[in-house]
């Protein structure tokens, strides 16, 4: 694969195997290649040659061509408009960034309160625009002004809710579905 067509087939890989409910090690055993060679690929850390690619494609019941055809552009430029009502979640809820990528981010207004308790396996951000919001992490309270972030290492559990009216939180976090935690 040249630079000029990079894709991301990491994604794709990690897609076709969890179809397919395979572990790595399954189809480090049907490809002849490593566990930590497939977990680069699929973390982006790694970008496979076309021999590997089709031997990844064989253990996973598939052809190279549909890996590549399934996966992301490694240049995506996407500008997303402060009325664009289709990355609504739900009243108050809006999504910053289409589609599936690495990075996730979302965007809180109003009294938002997230309920329950969250843990998530990798790291995430949180930065109040306007407003105030009161986090509660690890058992400690953290009141947040605005221009203020908080920072959470993966695994963190974790509440939050807003405080005053308009306030506006954003959350950025590594995907759930990149596995970005230190072993």
């Amino acid at each position: 694969m040249g630079d000029k067509e990079a894709l991301r087939v990491g994604s794709a890989v990690r897609r076709r195997r969890r179809a397919l409910d395979l572990t790595l090690a399954a189809v480090a055993g049907r490809s002849g290649l490593s566990v930590p060679f497939l977990s680069q690929i699929e973390n982006e850390r790694a970008r496979p040659s076309m021999r590997s690619l089709h031997r990844v494609a064989d253990a996973l019941e598939t052809t190279a061509a549909e890996l590549l055809a399934a996966a992301d552009s490694c240049r995506v430029v996407d500008v997303v408009r402060a009325d664009d009502a289709t990355l609504a979640a739900r009243p108050g809820v809006r999504h910053l960034v289409r589609g599936h990528h690495q990075l996730h981010a979302v965007e809180f207004t109003g009294e938002q309160d997230a309920g329950g308790e969250h843990q998530h396996r990798n790291d995430e951000l949180m930065y109040v625009a306007d407003g105030a919001a009161e986090v509660e992490a690890e058992g400690r309270a953290h009141r947040l002004e605005k221009g203020d972030t908080l920072f959470l290492s993966g695994g963190v559990l974790h509440r939050w809710r807003a405080t005053r009216p308009g306030t506006r939180l954003l959350v950025v976090a590594v995907a759930d579905h990149i596995e970005a935690v230190a072993p």
